[in-house]
């Protein structure tokens, strides 16, 4: 027993005295900090094979960021006819083309003022010859919300890409300039106009880019990315529907205006008939 508690007592008494060194303690916290530190940078290596697990094959980081999650949800609008149900309306006058066959480009007149202006724009009416609800067919800026004395209540709304949408001939108008207005939002009523009073109740829709008209019909359904300047009908110098025109009413045709050209020669017609008469009057006057 007595040789027991001796072993004993010399192993306790040797780890005291190991324990009592001075390098013990720092070694045993240099090593614990060398554990830690080996679990963290494992632990990083394994997020990081991770993380190159997402890359593509040939390279490409799939990351999702904010940034991108929002360029894929953003939707892609087409051009819709502006009114809530496209099916209970009807186009009454057409876009004016110039490409068209003549019989077509009759029904693209608009006769006001003695005048016949081709249209630059679509007449859009009702089955029924009612007012309707007319929608914004883009969204957009408002730049534009006013009465016209000839064209009744004009609404232009501002797209991308230099594209701007006109509604005219509305009854009255729900929006004005500067509002933000979202794809079939309702902007106004159909109504009538004194430009084109053989249409009825109607509304006057264009299309324009940087400022040349557009045939809405070979658009719609269509983006806004698909009009381009190769596609665009070219507008008549004559102009029909007027933007800004508040006193349309002095339109004229320039086939009915003399040409300043014309004119000299009419004056040495004259000129030239009235001295063959001269000479005539001088014959019979001598002896």
């Amino acid at each position: 027993m007595r040789e027991e508690e001796k072993k004993r007592t010399s192993q306790g008494s040797k780890f005291q005295q190991f324990f009592r060194k001075k390098w013990v303690f720092p070694a045993i916290y240099l090593v614990s900090a060398a554990v830690i530190l080996t679990a963290v940078l494992w632990y990083q290596a394994i997020r990081n094979n991770d993380a190159n697990d997402l890359s593509t094959d040939d390279g490409t980081d799939v990351s999702y960021n904010e940034d991108q999650s929002v360029e894929v949800n953003q939707s892609v609008e087409n051009f819709k006819m502006p009114a809530i149900d496209p099916d209970a309306v009807k186009v009454v006058t057409n876009f004016y083309d110039f490409n068209a066959s003549e019989k077509e480009q009759e029904t693209a007149l608009v006769f006001h003022n003695n005048t016949y202006h081709p249209n630059q724009g679509i007449d859009i009416a009702s089955n029924d010859g009612k007012a309707f609800e007319v929608t914004a067919s883009l969204s957009g800026t408002v730049a534009k919300a006013e009465k016209d004395s000839l064209l009744g209540y004009v609404v232009e709304i501002e797209h991308e890409n230099g594209v701007k949408t006109i509604y005219q001939s509305l009854a009255d108008t729900k929006v004005q300039a500067g509002d933000k207005v979202k794809q079939g939002e309702i902007i106004g009523q159909a109504g009538k106009n004194q430009f084109n009073k053989d249409a009825g109740v109607h509304v006057h829709f264009e299309i324009r880019k940087d400022g040349k008209a557009y045939n809405p019909l070979n658009y719609m359904d269509e983006p806004l990315t698909s009009l381009t300047e190769k596609s665009v009908e070219e507008p008549s110098d004559g102009a029909a529907q007027k933007e800004d025109n508040k006193d349309g009413e002095e339109a004229t045709s320039d086939e009915t205006a003399p040409s300043d050209e014309t004119q000299p020669d009419e004056e040495q017609s004259q000129s030239k008939e009235n001295s063959e008469q001269e000479k005539s009057d001088n014959s019979t006057t001598k002896p």
